[in-house]
């Protein structure tokens, strides 16, 4: 069995959304220490939707394919409905990741909280 799905595969290597939001109405950069992972996700955000979101990603396949999703799971959505998004959610789309690299779809989750947090704050 391969380690990673066809979506991941897919994501990793044709990511979507990669890049940067000038005058983003909200940034969230997270990293994890261990593994050296860091993710920075832009949010656009009218009349409470996400109207568009990029990110960039220092990372490994799964760290990359899981900010690609997430970017896709949140775009076009309500800023409650993409704080509701779980780290489980962002791997099920990717039709899962291996156990030791769940921490690159829980880093996508909070990379999305921290952004919102941002943008919250100035409001």
């Amino acid at each position: 069995m391969a380690l990673y799905s066809d979506k991941v595969m897919d994501h990793f290597y044709n990511p979507r959304n990669v890049g940067i939001i000038e005058n983003a109405d909200g940034v969230g950069e997270v990293g994890n220490a261990k593994c050296g992972d860091i993710m920075k996700m832009y949010l656009k955000i009218d009349n409470d939707i996400i109207t568009d979101v990029k990110f960039e990603t220092f990372g490994c396949a799964s760290a990359i394919a899981s900010s690609s999703m997430a970017t896709e799971l949140i775009k076009g959505k309500p800023v409650s409905e993409a704080l509701e998004l779980t780290n489980k959610a962002v791997a099920e789309a990717l039709d899962g990741l291996p156990a030791h690299k769940m921490h690159c779809s829980v880093l996508a989750e909070e990379a999305i909280q921290s952004a919102i947090e941002d943008y919250q704050s100035k409001k």
